[in-house]
Parts: C-alpha cells; sequence; structure tokens
C-alpha cells in the first residue's frame, strides 16, 4: 500500500533544483518560500508551474497578486533554501529585488522569471500554479556556478 512516507522516500530520489517562489504579501511586503516541484509546461505561449502546499501562511497572497516570481538557486544558496523551507522564519527584504514587472526576486541566484497567473488548479493536497512568463534574465550568480540541487533529502552538487 502507497503511504505518504513511502511516497516521500520514493520521490526523494528523483534529484530536483531548488527555486524560491515569491509574490508579494497582503501587506504589500515580499513573501516567497522553497519550491522544488517546479517545471517547464509550454512553449507557446511561455508556460512554467510551481506546487504550493494547501498550508502556506501565502498561499491567498498568490491567488491575490496575480503575479509571482521564481528563482533559481545557485549551489551556494542552500542557506536561502533552508531559510524559505522553514515555517514562520523571518526573511529579510534586504534578500530581495524587484524584477522588470515588480516581481520580488531572490538576489544571486541563477535564473530569475516573472510571471503573470495563468491557472490554478486542485491538486491534492497542493494547488498547482501555472504562470505565464513575461520576462526572464540570467541572474547575477557568475560562470561556472552549479545549480542546487536536492537529492534524497540532501543538497547536491553536479561535481
Amino acid at each position: 500500500m502507497m503511504t505518504p512516507d513511502l511516497y516521500r522516500q520514493l520521490m526523494g530520489n528523483w534529484g530536483t533544483g531548488v527555486t524560491i517562489v515569491s509574490t508579494s504579501g497582503t501587506d504589500g511586503r515580499p513573501y516567497g518560500l522553497t519550491v522544488s516541484s517546479f517545471t517547464s509546461v509550454s512553449l507557446n505561449p511561455v508556460l512554467i508551474l510551481v506546487c504550493l502546499d494547501n498550508r502556506i501562511s501565502g498561499l491567498q497572497a498568490f491567488k491575490d497578486s496575480g503575479k509571482f516570481g521564481v528563482s533559481v538557486l545557485a549551489e551556494a544558496q542552500a542557506d536561502l533554501s533552508t531559510l524559505f523551507a522553514k515555517k514562520d522564519t523571518v526573511r529579510p527584504p534586504e534578500l530581495y529585488f524587484k524584477g522588470a514587472t515588480g516581481v520580488d526576486l531572490i538576489k544571486g541566484s541563477l535564473v530569475t522569471l516573472e510571471c503573470k497567473t495563468y491557472s490554478i488548479y486542485d491538486g491534492g493536497d497542493h494547488q498547482i500554479l501555472v504562470g505565464e512568463v513575461v520576462h526572464g534574465d540570467l541572474g547575477t550568480a557568475t560562470e561556472g556556478v552549479g545549480p542546487l540541487l536536492y537529492f534524497r533529502g540532501k543538497y547536491a552538487r553536479l561535481r
């Protein structure tokens, strides 16, 4: 029988990149969280998706704002991933910068994507947020820097 614990263990063998997904909170301040459920969906229109747990405190902010950012983390940003993964931690505003469309993004990321909300779907204990990418940039991480990866419950590197 498939249990949530067994499923989590099995899926832990699927290595993923790590992102911080962000939007403006209801108070106008940036709200972000660590997300590894992220993928490309379509080239025409350019769509991505992220999955957000129904229990996150900022879920309504994502639904209300109509836009969000995705910051693909560099290998040296594991501390940020851990910080943004913990519930109720202080996430200092100086970690963010405003993208071209005004979306809050994470400094030092490999790649940033700015999205307008395209669709939101129920996905069991998560919401599937599909975004249309309206702007993207190579981040400020330097050439030769790899992505932050997550595999079997730990951060990993390509090398």
